[in-house]
């Protein structure tokens, strides 16, 4: 009955006093952080992203931190909100980071982007890490690495899309220099680049099934620097071409910096949430396979700052959704924070925490949840860094520390799932899980130039029993029902 309610619901205006979410409560852990800046000049205006994984194994959640000019950082979780920084082959002018089990061993790997060539870190025991870039053969290209994400198709390894910004070989740019994509496919040897093009400044990707079930690449863009001739693109990866308006993909041009997706009305198909300079846009997933811009009335726009009397847009970066309240509606965090210094846009530009209530509109709770930072935001990441069951949050800023949130909010019950299998694929990205009625993708991309690998989390509400079932990538399903307030692994059978 929930799910019908939030489907009729989502384009009506609702006012819910944000008392009701006076028990959302997050705690600066800024303390047990060793120092982390991400900084630069022009060339890491953009980036900044974040990867949140465990790098050994012992179901506690790490993190590796772009820094841009700045070296990055891999920080190993220690329990109790301390991190401590890990050795790491030294890197600059990283972008950001991706992480995923590339050769299939077990452990997670990391996929680092960078404005130069990207280099691939070979994952191991006790958080070890090693440039396995040329054994793995892929190609070292001097491009600007922003986006990128990753499937699996026949082979034990993953297809990588990486979306590339400003040519910087072109000596007519920035504007109007946008780069071309690639697409990183295993062969015997290795892994051979193919060119997607054209490309618009791509500064985020999501592969998976859109609103009509098809298998998809999704390209978000910056218009900034395209300026006329771009777009927001969707590539078939079956077909291996863009789809355009014939197809029923309609021409959306916006300041693209990051994309999140999640099945928001409980119908199965993804809601899908783009940030940019102004407004932030909701597209809501139609039973025909289309999509439809969410009513303004629902308050996820967050196109102005929600403190303070800066009246400009905002912008906009790193989008997640999120549980944080387990009450089993999905939240929303974005990330904000001006370019550097764009006068067309507020400098003074909080996060936002949006909680959705239950007629399905959002909520602006983040200056009570005590997580409306100043600082220019750019990647972040929802993960539960002491295993309590509730959503913490990290936060790379530029010229700014990185921050961790610690969620102390009441909750209610909750349960988190892991997948494995024997094969290549060894996270099962590509399966569905669904738990109670809902449903969440195992997905590599998206974001702002990071993402995570943890557990797929899900708030029950007052429910005491959880039932799960997964669709594993090859199509077969599996079914447990398991008590609920615990970190449960489901492997293949």
């Amino acid at each position: 009955m929930k799910t019908k309610i939030k489907t009729i619901m989502l384009s009506v205006l609702c006012f819910v006093g944000t008392a009701a979410f006076a028990d959302i409560k997050f705690v600066d852990r800024a303390n047990g952080l060793p120092m982390h800046v991400y900084d630069g000049g022009w060339e890491h205006f953009v980036g900044g992203g974040v990867a949140v994984f465990d790098c050994n194994n012992d179901q506690q959640p790490d993190i590796f931190a772009a820094g841009g000019e700045n070296p990055a950082v891999l920080l190993e979780n220690q329990g109790g909100f301390a991190f401590a920084k890990t050795p790491l082959i030294p890197m600059l002018g990283t972008t950001g980071a991706y992480p995923m089990d590339i050769d299939g061993d077990g452990w997670t790997d990391l996929y680092v982007m960078r404005v130069g060539p990207d280099i691939a870190l070979k994952g191991g025991p006790n958080c070890t890490f090693t440039n396995a870039t040329n054994q793995w053969g892929i190609a070292q290209t001097d491009q600007w690495t922003t986006a990128l994400t990753a499937w699996w198709e026949d082979d034990a390894r993953p297809v990588i899309a990486l979306g590339h910004y400003v040519d910087r070989k072109d000596k007519s740019g920035p504007f109007g220099a946008c780069d071309t994509n690639t697409i990183l496919r295993p062969t015997q040897t290795g892994y051979a680049g193919e060119t997607l093009a054209p490309g618009h400044c791509a500064l985020s990707m999501l592969a998976g099934p859109n609103a009509s079930g098809r298998n998809t690449l999704r390209i978000s863009n910056d218009r900034h620097y395209y300026l006329r001739d771009g777009q927001e693109q969707l590539w078939d990866i079956k077909e291996r071409r863009f789809l355009g308006e014939a197809d029923g993909w309609p021409k959306l041009m916006l300041w693209g910096m990051g994309i999140a997706s999640a099945d928001l009305t409980g119908d199965g198909r993804d809601e899908v949430m783009l940030t940019s300079m102004g407004d932030q846009l909701l597209q809501i997933a139609n039973a025909d396979g289309s999509y439809s811009a969410a009513s303004f009335n629902i308050g996820t726009y967050a196109h102005r700052p929600h403190l303070g009397d800066d009246g400009r847009p905002s912008t906009g970066w790193h989008a997640e959704f999120g549980d944080v309240n387990n009450d089993g509606l999905l939240d929303l965090f974005i990330a904000k924070g001006n370019v550097d210094q764009m006068s067309s846009n507020a400098m003074q530009d909080p996060n936002n925490l949006l909680i959705q209530n239950n007629v399905g509109s959002f909520d602006e709770v983040s200056v009570s949840a005590g997580i409306a930072d100043m600082a220019r935001s750019r990647g972040a990441a929802f993960a539960d860094f002491n295993g309590d069951g509730r959503l913490d949050l990290v936060v790379v800023n530029r010229r700014a520390p990185l921050r961790v949130y610690q969620n102390t909010s009441i909750t209610d019950n909750w349960i988190s799932v892991t997948l494995s299998q024997d094969e290549g694929n060894r996270a099962a990205i590509g399966a569905t899980v669904k738990v109670n009625g809902q449903t969440q993708h195992r997905r590599i991309g998206g974001g702002h130039a990071g993402g995570s690998l943890v557990p797929l989390h899900f708030g029950l509400g007052g429910e005491k029993e959880a039932s799960i079932m997964v669709t594993w990538p090859d199509g077969t399903t599996q079914k447990a029902n398991v008590d609920v307030n615990q970190i449960v692994t489901i492997r293949k059978n």
